[in-house]
């Protein structure tokens, strides 16, 4: 399985069980040597861009395996589409991610849920620089100086963003949502509402959830 502890992966079962009654899978995998291969791209195709290229490619062989589990295309080939995110096979929604280290992916099928966003950070303190560019006042009130906690926000927002974005184009800025990780829930500046799934372990991860309707 993509989300196998220690060489390969980490653990991310509490959050698989978390969104599986939501009908969303997510895993993760160690990036490694020839991952490359799972993410054909010729804008990435320079030698310059292979780590980048690795880590999408890494992203895509997790997703795929999820794909297989929904009973889509498990070859799918993922490339990127003209916002910059995945283009999923139809009837399907996810999202990708990754830092230096691990990949993510977040998949479901599409009804309810019209949209997806996953990020990951490693679970250390937000640069001093960007909290006040990240966090607004309630929610460095909310955080109460616990700075691996104001990543998780940053990670929160990375992953709304990525969850608005592919479906209408919204330009977000950090300041155009609050986030609510005790009430698992963020709401942007127009009044839209998404609903949030944190883990905070070895790594930071966040799947913001954007339902129909809402």
């Amino acid at each position: 399985m993509a989300e196998r502890v220690g060489r390969d992966g980490f653990d991310c079962a509490p959050l698989r069980a978390a969104l599986a009654p939501l009908g969303v899978l997510v895993g993760a995998r160690r990036i490694r040597p020839g991952d490359e291969a799972a993410f054909a791209d010729p804008d990435l195709g320079r030698p310059a861009n292979l780590a980048r290229r690795r880590a999408s490619g890494a992203a895509r062989i997790v997703a795929r395996d999820h794909l297989g589990e929904l009973g889509a295309d498990a070859a799918a080939p993922l490339p990127r589409s003209p916002s910059g995110a995945p283009a999923w096979p139809a009837g399907i929604i996810g999202s990708l991610a990754h830092d230096d280290v691990f990949a993510v992916a977040a998949v479901a099928r599409r009804g309810l849920l019209a949209g997806i966003g996953v990020d990951v950070e490693p679970a250390e303190p937000l640069p001093a620089d960007l909290v006040d560019l990240v966090l607004n006042a309630a929610e460095r009130r909310a955080t109460m100086g616990d700075e691996v906690k104001q990543r998780l926000v940053f990670v929160a927002k990375e992953a709304v963003y990525k969850a608005i974005h592919p479906l209408d184009g919204t330009p977000l800025e950090y300041a155009d949502i609050e986030i609510g990780l005790g009430e698992g829930r963020a709401k942007l500046c127009d009044g839209r509402c998404l609903q949030l799934v944190t883990l905070a372990g070895e790594r930071l991860v966040a799947v913001a959830l954007v339902w129909e309707g809402a």
